[in-house]
């Protein structure tokens, strides 16, 4: 399952701690997809500190996970948000919760979308192919909370 470059995004963030997360991550990524810059910080405040450390790339989209140390996804989304530079970046949340509440919180806190980590490194790969393929210039804005829930 390669992807058509064009048109893809060419740097993607990836804040979360988990280590096995983030190697199943990039070797899904690698596989659908090997021409795109690759980012992972291991928290929050490492995420939010290359944010603004020039010259890093500007994100095409930053995949966050919600339980994090130092700093979590709840308070790197606002302030994502809150930040002129960044407050448009496509922000998915990356996360193991399926709890309503969470869901809720980061849609009122501007999220792009809500993805709830797959259990298999086929369904990894497909969501990933699945998100990385929207046509993210036209599709910067929240969708409607029906559509802000992917899944496999």
């Amino acid at each position: 399952m390669i992807l058509n470059s064009k048109a893809l995004p060419k740097t993607i963030y990836l804040a979360d701690d988990d280590e096995d997360d983030c190697s199943f991550f990039a070797e899904a990524l690698s596989e659908i997809h090997a021409k795109v810059s690759f980012i992972i910080c291991k928290n929050g405040e490492e995420l939010m500190q290359l944010l603004h450390e020039p010259p890093r790339p500007q994100p095409d989209i930053i995949f966050l996970d919600l339980n994090m140390p130092k700093k979590n996804g709840y308070e790197c989304l606002k302030e994502i948000r809150n930040n002129a530079t960044f407050k448009n970046a496509p922000v998915v949340i990356f996360t193991t919760s399926m709890l309503e509440q969470d869901i809720d919180k980061v849609y009122s806190l501007g999220a792009t979308h809500f993805v709830t980590k797959p259990t298999s490194f086929e369904k990894l790969k497909t969501i990933i192919a699945k998100i990385i393929s929207m046509p993210w210039p036209q599709n910067l804005m929240q969708p409607e909370r029906e559509k802000f829930v992917l899944s496999v």
